[in-house]
């Protein structure tokens, strides 16, 4: 193992911030090992005039830090697991998740502003999010917004939106918990497959022992479990799906959304497993929504 360890980043203020954690926890290890952080813009922080699942979806978050990763200009990247492809290449493997951060969506409002204007469209780019807040808000709409998190709350004050809906995570991982206008529990609203948790991403045959404190269990168990549900269904980051699992003990429970676009039917469910086998009720919940879906 080297010792200088270099964190490849996106270069917006939360991925660098979310980075830093990784190198903190690297730094402070008693092994003579330090971590620097390099940063990039990625193809999907480059485009910001379209919806992502037009120009290939979250992936363009991810390619040129893979590209980083294969050529040695880096040794790790640090990802949002929400944000990494349910394929990843076997050259470059998921190689520690972190504790879980909030994992809830939130309602942010203008600054000043307390209650929802539904004459204005709220600023949201997930169909995941839209198909499940059309459920809480009847008769609201929506309008394409992107770009990192304070791009999105500037085009927000502006008054251009009503609202805008975006993960607790990064709010409070910025320091930005006050904008908050209103947390959605879990049921109202299912999160994306691994929301909340950070996944370290390395090299095939590297040695990452040096990560096995910063690696959480329970995140790794629930990352496994509900990115299965999405890669059985064939869906990927952009597609209206949420996954969120809970681990008591031995025991694990998955709680799923999925929207079908063509009959415009939602369906949700869930189902209990073992943490020794996490993939397994991902694998079921999607096959049983396959099967209906074929059924329409």
């Amino acid at each position: 193992m080297s010792s200088q360890i270099r964190i490849g980043s996106r270069d917006s203020r939360l991925a660098v911030i979310q980075s830093e954690m990784v190198r903190d926890y690297i730094n402070g290890l008693d092994t003579g090992v330090t971590a620097e952080i390099l940063t990039m813009k990625t193809t999907g922080d480059k485009i910001l005039n379209q919806p992502l699942e037009k120009v290939g979806g979250k992936g363009l978050f991810v390619k040129e830090l893979d590209q980083a990763l294969l050529d040695r200009r880096t040794d790790l990247s640090v990802h949002s697991l929400k944000d990494v492809p349910m394929e990843l290449p076997a050259s470059l493997p998921l190689v520690a998740f972190s504790v879980r951060e909030d994992p809830r969506d939130v309602l942010v409002l203008p600054q000043g502003q307390t209650e929802l204007d539904l004459s204005k469209p709220v600023g949201c780019s997930s169909r995941r999010r839209m198909v499940q807040l059309e459920k809480l808000y009847p008769g609201i709409c929506f309008k394409t917004i992107r770009g990192n998190v304070q791009t999105r709350l500037r085009k927000l004050d502006s008054g251009e939106y009503s609202a805008t809906i975006l993960a607790a995570a990064g709010l409070k991982r910025l320091g930005l918990e006050e904008r908050i206008s209103r947390y959605f529990s879990v049921e109202e609203m299912i999160p994306a497959a691994g929301q909340a948790i950070l996944a370290v991403q390395g090299r095939r045959g590297e040695n990452y022992e040096y990560l096995e404190g910063y690696s959480n269990k329970t995140s790794r168990v629930c990352a496994l479990a509900e990115r299965a549900f999405v890669r059985y269904l064939g869906g990927d980051c952009s597609t209206p799906v949420g996954a969120y699992a809970r681990v008591s003990g031995e025991q694990l429970e998955l709680s799923v959304m999925y929207f079908d676009e063509k009959s415009s039917t939602m369906y949700r469910s869930s189902k209990k497993g073992t943490i020794r086998d996490p993939e397994a009720p991902g694998r079921e919940l999607a096959e049983e929504i396959l099967r209906l879906t074929d059924e329409m």
